[in-house]
């Protein structure tokens, strides 16, 4: 143990294993980054731990950034990130110009409207690390669990982004309450009670004069917590309470009875420090000289400091622990903390974003007036992307509404609770919607947020009815917009498992009465691409091309019509929308939609054997659904990845993910997951010659008991399914499968559905001359953006001509086919092709692997981004990592790559095209 550490555990008496963890990720912050949650009940010594974390890094020469939550801060957007970086705020215009301006406007410093949240996450990070790259940074985070929300999400984006950064992040949060920081899947570190040795030694040292009864009944009490150790014993044994008390309790009680001794001004004046939102001394004293009628200066609180309730310095009051604030609210009268409350309301004129919610406070019934000043303050939180702070002012707002005004307040609410992820919170607000009696619009508004927090299929046939009659009595009450978007949601929720024959055509006719399948308003076609994407196809397949011809989509548009797109199957015209849509909303920093976007982007670029869009597009949807907590399109990313890996003959890794998939699919209740789940477990039997494993995973989506049954992604499969079966000896279920599919896409199918048709027509062909044109028709259409497709036809093709004895002939396909297999490092199928050539006479030897091919998707993902021209921050920002994570990526992309400069990249990365059609 080295002589600080060794320091540090005698003065943190029964700490020293966890003062060596600090000190070991210090030491190390050199070489990496990283971040540790510090929890446990109150007392238990976290604070503590912080400030030792504090000496430690000072002693290193490591740079401190602080910031505490505190409960009346709650409410105040990014106070908690204000605080941690006022400090730097002077340097941060001259190291990231840009990350100043945006953090302005968070903070509300700047007259631009205000930035996404994903733009103000960013900041921080490029700030924190730019200031990182002058010297380490340890980041302490206190109190945690009482940290605005807004700030929590940043502080939480950036310890998850810290790996390549000299920085540590330390957070300190109370057991048995959330917090997204405390809740971010950080490492943690759960602080349990001092061993008695440590604890009798701790209450030596603070109550020395305790006589042996009291320091015997501390001691029992105290249960090894250091806090009740070191200040119980400071109250005369008269205050401590008898009887079964919590020790919070009594320790509360134990900081009343100290507060009661001391002088009324000073008591007076620690009331208006733990009611108001900051420590700036001047605000308290101004305060509190207000609620006395007199004049209070910084001696009043001395006696507070000398009786260690706060620290005192010529800025700042600030309590020593939470209970000790807490101790004196709970002192305090009503009468009293509206006194204060009014003083502060008064004191704070000039800022009426905090004056608002202390002219609210402990108000009851109709107040209008403060009820419009609340919503002002909500609508302000909301464009600096405050969600918290926007929720609880509009649910106060509509608790002190006029009742004309009550159900609009509370239907806002709603949907800020919502979009916050407080769920729990929502349906308490829309009962009391219901209980206002509200109008047609916003009833139509109530049933949209319900649709929203229910995230189950809808698989009644009522429940669809009763909601497109409640998006259509929106629009007849005026509201467009909810009108589409409530039957855009309908519409993808009946997709999720099967509207059944009953419901499409419902949904179809609503949509109609919007508008056609070539209707300007891109939401209108993608809801009648999801509501019959069969009979639709052809209308939104031309409407895509029009579109495609404009050029110039914007994210919304291009997000509808990429997922019209996806779901009619046609995958080549989706992987233009969705890349738009993706590459959009990440510089809008609207990374909620990403995710899903991801998933539909990396399932097309997958099937068209684009790996490098596939590849990191799936781990990057992974990683984001994961942070995100979406665990709908986390299970979309395995099915990508599934593919992807079934596609390119990693069976393991295929059913792996698949297996991850199915299991959040089936919890869900979304056969359309459990179904994509199928494809990597199909595609990885079939390139590995398990044609009866392959088949029994490709009929689950054809059989309608099974929860992989899907009526429209069965169609993307039937030509695997075709190939399944006839190796398999079930040709004739697959025929009938076959004759499903081709009554159900009509004349006009997508490609991504004709293309599937073909095949499977050529290898379920019984009659020789019937299949030989089945081939050739199959051969000669446009398959130049499938190349993994034209080779299993080739593949297929060889076989059958070999079938035929005419085995010269089947050379020439099985040789194309090995070579496009080759090329697209699609290993357990190239070996398929060579099997079949060696049957046939010839020989060759296997491809060895691309040195690209032993990078991460991450690693991927990157060098691309540097090979098109990007700097590091630019990609940081593409990606919402910081530069310095993009240049340690890099850093091991190239010896991997066997290059020492930037400028080889491109080359490094080419991939021999796949050979096209001869």
């Amino acid at each position: 143990m080295s002589g600080a550490t060794s320091t540090a555990a005698r003065r943190l008496l029964g700490r020293s294993a966890e003062v060596e963890l600090l000190s070991a990720l210090l030491d190390g912050i050199g070489e990496s980054g990283g971040a540790l949650v510090l929890r446990g009940e109150p007392g238990i010594g976290k604070s503590r731990l912080l400030v030792e974390a504090a000496r430690l890094a000072s002693d290193r020469e490591i740079t401190v950034l602080r910031t505490t939550g505190v409960q009346s801060e709650a409410h105040l957007a990014f106070a908690g990130l204000h605080q941690l970086v006022r400090s730097v705020r002077a340097r941060a215009a001259d190291l990231c110009a840009a990350a100043s301006t945006v953090l302005d406007g968070a903070f509300g410093l700047a007259a631009d409207a205000p930035p996404e949240y994903f733009a103000i996450a960013m900041a921080a990070l490029d700030l924190l690390s730019d200031l990182a790259a002058d010297a380490p940074l340890l980041i302490t985070v206190d109190d945690a669990h009482r940290l605005d929300c807004s700030s929590a999400d940043v502080l939480a984006f950036v310890a998850r982004r810290i790996e390549s950064d000299p920085i540590v992040v330390l957070i300190a949060s109370r057991d048995g309450y959330r917090s997204p920081l405390a809740d971010a899947g950080l490492p943690e570190r759960v602080l349990g009670a001092l061993d008695p040795g440590a604890a009798t030694a701790l209450l030596d040292a603070s109550g020395p004069q305790l006589a042996p009864a009291s320091r015997s009944r501390l001691l029992r009490e105290a249960a090894g917590n250091p806090l009740a150790l070191t200040e119980l014993p400071l109250a005369a044994v008269a205050h401590l309470p008898p009887g079964p008390l919590a020790l919070t309790d009594r320790l509360e009680r134990a900081f009343a009875a100290r507060v009661a001794e001391l002088p009324e001004a000073t008591r007076l004046l620690l009331l208006v420090a733990a009611i108001h939102d900051t420590e700036a001394l001047s605000e308290v004293l101004g305060a509190g000289s207000l609620t006395a009628g007199a004049e209070l200066d910084a001696d009043d609180l001395q006696p507070a400091a000398n009786a260690a309730i706060v620290d005192l310095d010529v800025q700042s009051v600030r309590f020593r622990h939470p209970l000790m604030r807490s101790a004196v609210l709970q002192a305090a009268s009503v009468q009293q903390r509206r006194r204060v409350h009014e003083a502060l309301a008064e004191a704070l004129q000039g800022e009426p974003d905090r004056a608002i919610w202390h002219r609210s406070a402990l108000l009851t019934g109709v107040h209008e007036e403060v009820a419009a000043d609340l919503e002002a303050v909500a609508q302000r939180a909301q464009r600096r992307r405050a969600i918290d702070v926007a929720a609880a002012a509009m649910r106060r707002a509509a608790e002190l509404s006029d009742p004309a005004r009550r159900t609009g307040r509370l239907l806002a609410a709603a949907g800020m609770a919502f979009e916050l992820g407080q769920v729990d919170a929502v349906p308490a607000l829309l009962h009391d919607v219901q209980r206002a009696g509200p109008g047609p619009l916003d009833q139509a508004r109530a049933a949209a947020i319900e649709v929203m927090i229910d995230p189950r299929p809808l698989e009644s046939d009522d429940q669809t009815r009763a909601l497109v009659d409640v998006a259509e009595r929106a629009g007849a009450a005026g509201d467009r917009d909810l009108h589409i978007d409530l039957l855009w949601l309908v519409a993808v929720r009946a997709m999720w498992t099967d509207p059944g024959r009953a419901v499409r055509p419902l949904i179809v006719a609503a949509a109609t009465r919007l508008g056609d399948a070539r209707a300007e308003d891109p939401r209108i076609v993608a809801v009648h691409a999801y509501a019959d994407p069969f009979g639709h196809a052809p209308d939104v397949a031309a409407r895509l091309q029009d579109e495609l011809a404009l050029g110039g989509h914007d994210p919304e548009t291009a997000r509808h019509l990429g997922a019209a797109a996806f779901i009619v199957g046609a995958f080549d015209l989706a992987l233009h929308f969705l890349r738009t849509a993706v590459e959009g909303l990440r510089e809008e920093g609207r990374l909620g939609h990403v995710p899903r976007g991801l998933m539909l982007y990396g399932t097309v670029a997958a099937r068209l054997a684009d790996w490098d869009t596939a590849i990191p597009v799936a781990d990057e949807g992974r990683r984001l659904a994961i942070e995100f907590g979406e665990p709908m399109w986390e299970a979309g990313a395995e099915t990508v990845a599934a593919t992807i890996a079934g596609m390119r003959g990693d069976t393991e890794a295929a059913e792996a993910a698949a297996a991850r998939a199915e299991r959040q699919g089936l919890a869900a209740g979304t056969h359309a997951t459990v179904a994509l789940a199928q494809v990597g477990r199909v595609l990885g039997a079939l390139g590995t010659g398990r044609h009866d494993d392959a088949y029994a995973s490709a009929s689950r989506l054809f059989d309608a008991e099974d929860p992989a049954y899907h009526p429209v992604i069965s169609s993307w499969i039937i030509g695997e399914l075709a190939e399944a079966a006839l190796h398999a000896d079930r040709a004739d279920e697959a025929r009938a499968h076959l004759a499903s599919v081709e009554a159900s896409a009509g004349t006009t199918p997508a490609n991504w559905v004709a293309l599937g048709l073909r095949h499977a027509r050529a290898v379920l062909a019984a009659d020789p001359d019937d299949a030989e044109q089945r081939f050739e028709e199959a051969l000669s259409a446009d398959l130049d953006r499938w190349p993994f497709a034209r080779a299993r036809l080739l593949l297929a093709h060889g076989q059958w001509l070999r079938r035929q004895r005419r085995i010269a002939d089947s050379r020439a396909p099985l040789r194309a086919a090995r070579d496009t297999f080759d090329a697209l490092g699609c290993a357990s199928w190239s070996d398929r092709a060579r099997r079949e050539l060696r049957a046939s006479g010839e020989s060759s030897r296997r491809r060895d692997p691309e040195a690209r091919d032993h990078l991460t998707a991450q690693e991927l993902q990157i060098a691309q981004l540097a090979a098109q021209g990007l700097t590091n921050r630019e990609i940081g920002q593409r990606l919402y990592l910081s530069h310095r994570t993009i240049a340690t990526h890099l850093y091991r992309v190239f010896p991997k790559l066997g290059i020492t400069a930037r400028g080889e990249l491109a080359a490094a990365l080419a991939v021999t095209a796949p050979p096209g059609p001869s």
